[in-house]
């Protein structure tokens, strides 16, 4: 593991500015600078980097956060693989912690695993553009297939030579270990003692991971063997598992997450071909059944997939049992086929990038148009062959988790097979009936387990048979959502400022009479919220804003000064995001510079910052008063004495009408 002192240096060394400016062009604004976001295409900035909190956010996607944060938004590193890009940056010196003999063991494994395959790709290219055979034979396939040296160094293409054993000789000799080469697979180690490439006369396709790094590698003869694999792939190891990888999607992550659509083909040429037409998010499944954990990998990236086809009516009814996998991770889905007798490659190589992206926006259908166009032809006059698609199509429409979506394929399913809602509803009431079952059952159990909660539950739908169809989530609080956010804004923007707050006594005159007894008193702004939220035992209902809050309190009472960038530094990335758009927010009237062209000031909350306070903390005390009292009418009974519970309502009442004559008289000051 990296150590903590090291990132603590990363963190104190990289300057947000510098970082984003790599991948964006900034303009100074201000104190800060502004840019096109880099998440969405868009013609008016809305993307700010302020230099001194050391934080960025974008306002066209909500995102935001520090440098590491924009790296793995950006990049889609991990957070290890950031802090080692920003180290390397930098020029610091990477220290690793403590770890176990059997920790060191594996990771050192591990990365030298991911060095021997990285040397690989080096030797491969280097054989391919420096040595006769490789030229002749490696460099003159791929430029008949269109491929320019720009391309092939870009994918880092390359050639293994026809001779048993010239890499792993050359890897020996360059100190590599006998072991790293037979573990990556690159090098068979026969009992006879004898070693072997595994590669040997094959161009070379290496397969990287997300981060770029070199996993394993596919490998096409180029001989007329019929005993040899056309295509051979680096076997399963520590580095490589071909069922959670996609050929290409380093190079297509950043274009998949602007254009908010992934294009699946699948073989390594056609990811390649497109690219380099200008189709920049494409990925493969490289010539593997499409996997979960495949689908997932483009699920953090977007929810949206199209799959690419060849011609081939075969090669089509084979290819789309994928789009089920596809429609259980609640993507959305469309299908494109080429012209009979075409791939992605070879349409890619021959037409204009302006044709192709038209082809491919008009030809892409809808899951459910593709499958019926595909399958009616054959269908159309038989009618045991027209049910059984029916029920093909309804299946598909059963693997959609979202309730919603379900119904609206449902009704195009019925308008395109001619046939009633009801009847395809009932279908898919049977296909799924078994498991809403099991699914209801599971929820059940699981909140018979909670504790009781002032928090409403998830609220089941059933169906007529009384079978859970759907958990629905209300619409939880976005009231308390926004006080708890604004508690948080005046914690981060002005919780270390000092502020005179009137303190409320109740106390008795010489008649016994009740009064009220005002005090001045001077607080830091985090101390009085603080002091406020625990003397009336509130918590935030919000998780997030939670542990935001804990986060920010403890922040306060174990530092004398708080910072912004060392305050976001210290804090996972989950909660990065929340504080980076609360402290931007404030900054976000300067991308339209409203003060110097329009003449418009923009009022400060430091103005008016302990009648601020003090009016959320009575908003989120009044909001909450006003539920007791609900909870406790839901308590009453017409066979019970409900005194008790209707002496506390009217003593809430009381408290709440307390509370209203407070917030008029804040607001009347504040505004």
């Amino acid at each position: 593991m990296i150590s903590k002192n090291t990132i603590d240096t990363v963190f104190e060394t990289a300057r947000v500015e510098e970082v984003i400016g790599d991948f964006v062009v900034l303009k100074k604004s201000g104190t800060n600078y502004k840019g096109l976001s880099p998440f969405s295409n868009e013609k008016s900035p809305s993307f700010m980097v302020s230099p001194v909190k050391q934080i960025w956010k974008d306002f066209s996607s909500g995102k935001g956060g520090n440098s590491v944060a924009f790296l793995m938004e950006h990049e889609h590193f991990s957070y290890p693989e950031a802090i080692r890009y920003l180290a390397k940056k930098y020029n610091i010196e990477i220290e690793e912690t403590e770890q176990t003999d059997a920790m060191k063991e594996q990771a050192n494994e591990k990365e030298s695993m991911y060095l021997v395959s990285e040397f690989a790709q080096k030797y491969f290219q280097d054989t391919m553009f420096n040595t006769d055979e490789g030229r002749s034979v490696g460099y003159s396939y791929f430029k008949e297939r269109g491929f320019t040296a720009e391309t092939i160094k870009k994918f880092g293409l390359g050639y293994s030579p026809e001779e048993w054993d010239a890499f792993t000789k050359e890897a020996l000799g360059k100190g590599y270990k006998l072991e790293y080469l037979d573990k990556t697979g690159l090098t068979i180690a026969r009992e006879d003692g004898r070693h072997i490439d595994r590669f040997r006369g094959r161009v070379m396709f290496p397969i990287q991971s997300l981060a770029g790094r070199v996993l394993g590698y596919g490998g096409r003869i180029l001989t007329n063997d019929k005993k040899a694999a056309k295509y051979l792939n680096s076997p399963e190891s520590d580095i490589y598992h071909k069922s959670k990888v996609l050929y290409g999607i380093n190079h297509a992550k950043q274009a998949i997450a602007k254009q908010d659509n992934c294009y699946l083909v699948e073989g390594y040429t056609d990811v390649i071909q497109m690219h380099q037409a200008g189709i920049e998010n494409v990925v493969s499944s490289s010539g593997t059944a499409l996997t979960p954990d495949q689908i997932r990998l483009i699920n953090r990236l977007t929810k949206n997939i199209t799959v690419l086809f060849d011609g081939d009516a075969a090669g089509l009814r084979a290819s789309i049992r994928g789009i089920d996998l596809i429609l259980e991770e609640g993507m959305n889905v469309k299908v494109c086929s080429f012209p009979d007798g075409d791939d992605p490659d070879s349409f890619a190589r021959k037409t204009p990038h302006d044709q192709l992206v038209e082809y491919l926006s008009t030809n892409a259908k809808d899951f459910i148009q593709f499958k019926a166009s595909l399958l009616m032809e054959d269908a159309q006059n038989d009618p045991v062959k027209k049910a059984g698609l029916i029920r093909d199509m309804v299946g598909s429409i059963a693997k959609i988790p979202d309730r919603i979506q379900r119904e609206v394929y449902i009704q195009e399913c019925a308008r395109i097979m001619d046939i009633s809602e009801q009847v395809l509803t009932s279908t898919l009431a049977q296909l799924v009936s078994k498991e809403i079952a099991d699914a209801g059952k599971k929820i059940k159990e699981q909140q018979q387990q909670q504790p009781m909660s002032v928090v409403p539950e998830d609220e089941p739908i059933f169906d007529d048979e009384g079978n859970i169809i759907e958990i629905v989530q209300p619409n939880r609080f976005n009231i308390m959502d926004a006080l708890e956010r604004r508690i948080l804004e005046i914690l981060l923007l002005y919780g270390s400022t000092e502020q005179d707050f009137e303190d409320v006594y109740i106390k008795f005159d010489e008649f016994g009479k009740e009064y009220e007894h005002t005090e001045q008193k001077s607080y830091k702004v985090y101390e009085r919220i603080y002091l406020n939220l625990q003397e009336d035992e509130i918590q935030f209902t919000n998780p997030l804003f939670r542990d935001l809050y804990k986060a920010i309190v403890d922040h306060y009472l174990a530092n004398e000064s708080f910072t912004a960038d060392v305050f976001l530094n210290s804090l996972p990335p989950e909660l990065q995001g929340v504080a980076a758009d609360i402290f931007m927010q404030d900054e976000r009237y300067q991308l339209h510079e409203w003060e110097e062209k329009q003449q418009i000031p923009v009022k400060s909350k430091l103005m008016a910052v302990t009648a601020y306070t003090n009016e959320h903390i009575a908003d989120l005390r009044w909001l909450l008063l006003g539920r007791l009292i609900q909870d406790l009418k839901m308590q009453v009974s017409p066979d019970a004495d409900n005194m008790e519970i209707l002496m506390n309502v009217k003593d809430y009442n009381t408290l709440i009408n307390y509370l209203s004559r407070k917030l008029s008289r804040i607001r009347s000051s504040y505004y």
